[in-house]
């Protein structure tokens, strides 16, 4: 059962940006599908480290005020380990959409802490790297 939660709780976090066809972005979910202290790091194009609120804030004004249009990412595969209440998951993802009314597609690897809370899984800390 930890590894179908783990699996919805990972689509539900590449959901969360999702802005296709119109639709609205719900990046405020990821403060109910992260620990509140949880740690965000981005390796490229600048080394950077993020609270949850630093990472959404920015995220919600670049998918809602048309810069970013017709977004997706989306896991192409993923390897889950699970011990106990913590499980790592590490996965290739691929993402597009229009940035600037400039079309980009790009692939890179996003790795995932996960902690078994009295509310269920939730995600202690995410790191990623974009492919050049």
């Amino acid at each position: 059962m930890s590894k179908t939660e783990i699996d919805r709780l990972t689509a539900e976090f590449f959901g969360a940006f999702d802005n296709r066809g119109g639709t609205a972005a719900d990046v405020a979910r990821l403060r109910r599908l992260m620990l509140p202290q949880g740690v965000i790091v981005c390796t490229a194009p600048a080394f950077t480290v993020y609270t949850v609120e630093e990472f959404i804030e920015p995220r919600e004004r670049l998918l809602s005020e048309g810069r970013l249009t017709g977004f997706s990412e989306w896991e192409t595969s993923e390897r889950t380990e699970i011990a106990g209440d913590v499980a790592s998951r590490i996965g290739e993802y691929r993402k597009r959409g229009t940035l600037d009314g400039r079309r980009f597609a790009v692939d890179g690897t996003k790795t995932f802490q996960f902690v078994r809370t009295p509310e269920g899984w939730r995600i202690a800390a995410f790191s990623w790297c974009d492919k050049a």
